[in-house]
C-alpha cells in the first residue's frame, strides 16, 4: 500500500501534515491541499482555540487520548504536523475516510 505523502511513520507513531482552516462551519476532513491533508475547525486561530480543536478532533479521528496528539510545528501557521503517538499506519489509514487515502 502506498504511503499518503501527508502521513510520516516515527518511532512513537505518525505524523500527520495538515492545512488548517479556521472559522469553518464545522470541523472535518476537507480533502487534500497540496501534500498535506486539509483540516476545516470551527473556531478562529485565536488563543491557541484552532489548535485545541485540530488536537480534539485527531483525538476522536483515531480514537486516542487528547495528550496522545501532540502539535510538533506550526503553532501560528495554517499548515500543521501533528505526532499521533501509539498508533500504527495500519491503524491510521484504517481511522482516515476513504477519500482521503490513494491506492495503487
Amino acid at each position: 500500500m502506498k504511503i499518503p505523502p501527508y502521513l510520516k511513520v516515527v518511532p512513537k507513531g505518525i505524523v500527520l501534515n495538515l492545512h488548517v482552516q479556521p472559522k469553518s462551519s464545522r470541523t472535518a476532513f476537507a480533502g487534500l491541499h497540496g501534500s498535506s491533508l486539509k483540516l476545516k475547525v470551527q473556531p478562529p486561530p485565536v488563543d491557541g482555540a484552532a489548535n485545541n480543536a485540530c488536537q480534539k478532533f485527531l483525538a476522536k479521528q483515531f480514537n486516542v487520548s487528547k495528550s496522545s496528539v501532540v502539535l510538533k510545528s506550526g503553532a501560528n501557521s495554517r499548515e500543521k504536523a501533528f505526532l499521533i503517538a501509539g498508533i500504527s499506519l495500519d491503524y491510521a489509514l484504517v481511522r482516515l475516510p476513504n477519500i482521503l487515502i490513494p491506492r495503487q
